[in-house]
């Protein structure tokens, strides 16, 4: 019985104060205006409002829908709004999965111009999924994946961001910090220090000491690469990390980066994403903005 012509109706009548107005506001002729409401009140047994001269005064019947109109109609209205943003792709949420514990220091130097960019898009970052990154993003926990490790997989589309080396950080006073390379055997006596992941994700063993059928004499783990930088600066090990970050975070500690064998340990972010949802406005974004952002 009750729809939103009849409320917007009140609403108009109620702001501009007469019949007319409200039909040229709502674009509709003052008979079809007034014939909606003469039916409306048919069906009620009510009159919504009555003429006094020139003037309109509302019933109490009147009084009770026009309040009824003030607040569902902006309602209504937002609502609206809110789909309309979505179907244009500038409202969701963005989950993003982190398979690279140095690669949260990038991504929150690029977090404050996505969500200056994307207002209305919910964002947040997670790093803990029940298998690992790219179970997480089929199985729709995240939606897009931030690896240095991308797996070829028909249903993602990892997208390049930038390129780096992983490289041997040692105290300055260490004796490999006077070598440009290091070689696997060299790491034998030392304390390894690492994120907290299998060694089968760590390409320091898969890449340079495994091959060479080489371990150091201990491994031991820390959460942050805040606390492996400074653990190195005091002498109490030696450590594996980008030289983007080595750069950044290290430039005024006592440490040298020395690369990992002659040719060195080259690797690649890459951002993926479920294929197809790469064109969604607020990840093709995020995409960019990555892009842009780089190192």
């Amino acid at each position: 019985m009750l729809d939103r012509q009849l409320l917007a109706i009140l609403r108009e009548v109620d702001r501009l104060g007469s019949v007319t107005a409200a039909a040229n506001r709502l674009n509709v002729s003052q008979s079809a205006l007034s014939h909606t409401i003469r039916k409306f009140e048919e069906r009620c047994g009510t009159e919504i409002w009555m003429k006094k001269g020139r003037s309109l005064r509302f019933t109490q019947a009147g009084d009770h829908l026009l309040a009824l109109a003030q607040r569902v109609l902006p309602q209504i209205e937002d609502a609206e709004r809110v789909l309309a943003d979505f179907a244009a792709g500038r409202r969701g949420a963005l989950r993003v999965g982190m398979e690279c514990h140095p690669c949260q220091k990038w991504l929150m130097r690029m977090t404050a111009a996505y969500l200056a960019r994307w207002p209305e898009v919910d964002f947040d970052v997670r790093t803990a999924f029940r298998f690992d990154g790219l179970a997480a993003l089929l199985d729709n926990e995240i939606d897009l994946l931030i690896t240095p490790d991308p797996i070829d997989q028909p249903e993602v589309l990892f997208t390049p961001v930038f390129d780096y080396e992983l490289v041997l950080v040692v105290h300055q006073a260490h004796p490999l910090a006077t070598r440009d390379v290091a070689l696997p055997h060299d790491l034998l006596d030392e304390e390894l220090i690492a994120v907290p992941v299998s060694l089968e994700r760590l390409d320091v063993y898969t890449r340079f000491l495994v091959p060479a059928h080489c371990r150091p004499r201990r491994h031991r783990t820390a959460e942050t690469t805040d606390l492996m930088l400074q653990l190195v600066a005091a002498g109490r090990g030696v450590t594996v990390l980008p030289d983007w970050l080595v750069r950044e975070e290290g430039s005024d500690l006592p440490i040298r980066a020395v690369r990992l064998g002659p040719e060195g340990i080259g690797k690649s972010i890459h951002l993926g994403t479920r294929r197809g949802e790469e064109a969604v406005p607020y990840i093709a974004g995020f995409l960019a903005l990555a892009q842009e952002t780089g190192l």
